[in-house]
């Protein structure tokens, strides 16, 4: 957890809202009418928009251009897009949940308030994640550039046999997978999908990427811990259907032949935390871990 930079005034707010919601409905508009009497100026989506019934918001990715914090509406998903939507502009995010389960969005709808009062006055902590950077190359050309802040995965279509990748690291074979897939996760992303396909937990803090294989045909491939500078080559062998999905939220079909390229991107995001809340807190809570 970092300190904030108090200097920083916010004159202005970006929202971005979860999509058929109702609860977001409800919050959207007391918060930019909430925001409008402390003079704090409002940026907002479509989604967000359609909540106001005022005009047509603005694009996602350009709600972020001149704010100096962005409030998102939403779970985990709307916080993964909303990252993205950042392009790598250094602003602090304020993620409310108004999902289900909510690992990045920890501030709950009755500390919104509270909590937000606190960050005008820019008494909040942050922890910064950093983001996974992927390429795709097809060819001997490059076709494709995303950045995730939970994970990128390789997967086969539902009815497909497994699908073969061989992975190298650092330019060094690594394994040749025969599995349904395999995830390149973030520290940020491993309790996520990873999580799921038996993966470690790692601290935010770890300089890492986890390789985490899928059902592997083999019982002795397990997940792989790499540094932070390794550089991640997953080639794509045999020819059944294939797909890299970025955040779980955009992807494309791939080819025979082509390399998905990973490492840390060079872009962070600053999550804003409730005071007190500490990473081992949400784990206790979220996974219904025992405990005091």
């Amino acid at each position: 957890m970092q300190a904030a930079n108090p200097t920083t005034k916010i004159s202005t707010a970006g929202i971005i809202s979860k999509p058929r919601s109702e609860q977001a409905a409800r919050v959207a508009p007391a918060l930019v009418e909430w925001l409008a009497g402390r003079g704090v100026g409002v940026r907002y989506d479509p989604e967000t928009a359609g909540y106001l019934a005022q005009g047509s918001g603005i694009p996602r990715d350009d709600v972020q251009e001149d704010a100096q914090l962005l409030i998102v509406l939403g779970g985990d998903g709307t916080l993964l897009s909303a990252a993205r939507a950042l392009h790598g502009r250094d602003i602090p995010l304020f993620a409310v949940n108004l999902g289900n389960l909510g690992f990045l969005t920890a501030i709950t709808v009755e500390e919104l308030y509270p909590q937000l009062e606190r960050v005008l006055a820019g008494d909040y902590g942050v922890s910064r994640r950093r983001m996974l950077h992927t390429e795709l190359w097809r060819g001997g050309a490059r076709v494709g550039s995303y950045e995730a802040l939970n994970d990128i995965s390789l997967a086969k279509a539902d009815i497909a046999r497994i699908i073969d990748l061989e992975v190298h690291v650092d330019d060094r074979f690594m394994c040749l997978y025969k599995a349904d897939g395999l995830i390149v996760s973030t520290p940020t992303g491993s309790t996520a999908y990873s999580l799921s396909a038996g993966g470690p937990i790692m601290v935010p803090e770890v300089a890492a990427l986890c390789i985490t294989p899928i059902c592997p045909h083999m019982l002795t491939n397990r997940p792989v811990i790499v540094p932070n500078e390794a550089i991640i080559q997953i080639t794509i062998g045999g020819d059944n259907t294939t797909y890299l999905t970025v955040d779980g939220q955009v992807g494309e079909q791939l080819h025979k032949g082509d390399r998905v390229v990973c490492c840390c991107s060079e872009h962070t995001v600053q999550l804003i935390r409730p005071g007190g809340m500490r990473f081992f807190d949400v784990l206790r809570e979220k996974l219904q871990w025992g405990g005091r």
